[in-house]
């Protein structure tokens, strides 16, 4: 799907369809109106008639309307005026695609009257791009028949009466954001026997090729003479050899990178302590927070910011064998702190740890993890927040404050010197879990935060947002969108 800018009146612009708003109550937008002039009241007749309702997430298609040279206009749903809020904007993109009508190509949208207070013109233009190809993001790589019946738009034009630079950097942003968001759902989607740790190895080697950046791949060998022993514990069950995979994209000279590191267990059976059997399946999204990483490299790769950028990789599979490490074995970590495994369902922490001990070479001005971490951050937010966790507030507030404007809404939790306590070990510097039931997610983010005193942390639980179970299963993309304006902003 491609994004131009097209400007002229609207009445005279020839494409398959073009979408305009009207809002609940019956107020045509500035676009709407200059159409229906033209049609003789065509529009305003749909509103009379009740046909077009203006509620949020409703459409209607008019064809071959006289005085107006598309053959198609959309008037889509936009909600009262005083709610129309980001959300309310997005999905008004996502509904305009959606029902543009089925022999359209070329669809021009009138969305910059679609206006959210405090939002300029390449945020619109941003999250314009982002929300439409979300629509037609298809996950039928693997079918033998692909879906027939997809939406077949292969351009999208902001309508506009001027040329608007703005705008146009923002449909740029908007289609490198979406690029990104769909390797990562890719990959999260994808079948763990084909989505190894060698397979995320290929493919990080495949973008450096594309954009000509940095790249280098450890395998077990490199990893056992870093004396990774928390990591190298969980792979011990699996015949599939781990792999980390370190990225870098420099654009800001010697500057301080970001470092972001991203959990790629690409199965999860939960190792000795085995797993329930009901959506098993659904544990090869253990690997989204690696996939948000490669995501997010990709988006930062064509984005091209002044800010230099390292994604980090730690991937393996976690799986029940005579070799498995076993509940009450003790490890000692890259950091040299010993770890007793009370839990081999708990491994996500233990490959992160040794990772976060790896970045302290890059004297990075600040370290993000992501990781599907733990089930305690789903009870506790559900599939809307991400769970954040940071040792620095201004980081905190940075990513709260990107999390906002890229609506990938995060909520920062606690991770205080208070909760400690509860993974101490009687046989080793702590366990890799604490008390059952208790602040589950807060203790996985004290766990991690013990290796990482050497620069400003956070740590972003995904479990409940990665991805989505049931008939509309599949990754979510999330949290690209947060992390690209993170680092697109600073």
């Amino acid at each position: 799907m491609e994004f131009i800018t097209r400007v002229g009146a609207a009445p005279q612009l020839a494409t398959d369809c073009i979408a305009v708003g009207v809002h609940a109550g019956g107020s045509l937008t500035s676009t709407a109106r200059k159409l229906d002039q033209a049609s003789k009241g065509a529009l305003a007749a749909a509103v009379e008639s009740g046909d077009a309702t203006g509620r949020r997430g409703h459409a209607l298609l008019l064809r071959a309307l006289p005085g107006v040279k598309a053959a198609r206009v959309l008037l889509v749903g936009l909600g009262k005026a005083e709610d129309f809020t980001d959300k309310a904007y997005a999905e008004a993109v996502r509904t305009a695609v959606k029902h543009a009508g089925a022999g359209t190509k070329q669809l021009a949208l009138a969305a910059g009257d679609w206006k959210v207070k405090d939002r300029d013109a390449a945020w619109h233009a941003r999250t314009l791009a982002a929300a439409a190809r979300e629509v037609v993001f298809r996950v039928d790589e693997l079918k033998s028949k692909k879906d027939t019946a997809a939406q077949k738009i292969e351009q999208v034009a902001w309508l506009a009466a001027a040329r608007d630079t703005a705008a146009e950097r923002g449909l740029r942003e908007g289609t490198a954001l979406a690029n990104g968001m769909e390797l990562t759902k890719r990959l999260g989607n994808l079948p763990p026997n084909i989505c190894t740790p060698r397979y995320l190895a290929e493919q990080a080697k495949g973008m450096a090729r594309e954009f000509d950046l940095d790249v280098d791949v450890l395998d077990r060998k490199d990893i056992e003479k870093l004396g990774m022993g928390a990591f190298l514990s969980v792979t011990r069950g699996s015949e599939e050899p781990p792999r980390l995979i370190v990225l870098k994209y420099q654009g800001a000279g010697k500057a301080a990178p970001t470092v972001l590191v991203g959990k790629g267990i690409t199965f999860d059976s939960g190792g000795i302590s085995i797993k329930p059997g009901a959506n098993m399946d659904e544990m090869k999204y253990d690997m989204c927070g690696a996939g948000t990483v490669l995501g997010t490299m990709r988006a930062i790769a064509e984005l091209k910011p002044k800010a230099n950028v390292i994604g980090v990789v730690v991937a393996c599979e976690n799986m029940p064998s005579g070799t498995a490490s076993r509940p009450g074995d003790i490890v000692t970590s890259m950091s040299g702190q010993t770890i007793e495994i009370l839990n081999t369902d708990a491994e996500g922490r233990l490959i992160l740890c040794d990772a976060l001990t790896y970045v302290e070479r890059f004297k990075p001005a600040a370290v993000i993890d992501i990781a599907t971490l733990t089930g305690a951050c789903v009870v506790a937010l559900g599939d809307v927040n991400h769970g954040l966790f940071a040792s620095d507030d201004a980081l905190a507030e940075q990513l709260l404050a990107a999390s906002r404007a890229a609506l990938d809404p995060a909520w920062r939790m606690p991770v205080q010197e208070d909760y400690q306590e509860q993974i101490k070990s009687n046989f080793a510097d702590m366990a890799n879990i604490g008390p059952p039931g208790k602040a589950g997610a807060v203790l996985a983010a004290c766990f991690l935060a013990r290796f990482t005193k050497a620069y400003k942390w956070a740590h972003l639980d995904i479990a409940g947002t990665a991805w989505r179970g049931g008939a509309a299963k599949g990754a979510t993309g999330r949290p690209v969108p947060l992390l690209v304006q993170y680092l697109s902003s600073h």
